[in-house]
């Protein structure tokens, strides 16, 4: 009983293999998690940022300080 699972587990992980090699060929792949905010988004709120604090444009936008730190230090 445990060799016939061992080897379904097997066969699914190659199925798993098999489906994101698959899946990395396509040109509008992207691995990882999705972005919650675009980049139109997030250059609008580095320019608020440029006259109000990092808590008024939390407020305005709705994105995080620490989303908007990381998006500065990148800039």
């Amino acid at each position: 009983m445990t060799s016939f699972a061992q080897f379904e587990r097997d066969m699914i992980v190659e199925q798993t293999q098999d489906g994101k090699a698959l899946a990395k060929k396509r040109p509008d792949f992207c691995e990882g998690r999705p972005k919650k905010y675009n980049k139109k988004q997030i250059d609008h709120a580095l320019q608020l940022l440029e006259e109000a604090s990092y808590r008024e444009v939390e407020q305005m936008t709705g994105i995080s300080m620490s989303t908007l730190k990381r998006a500065k230090r990148q800039v």
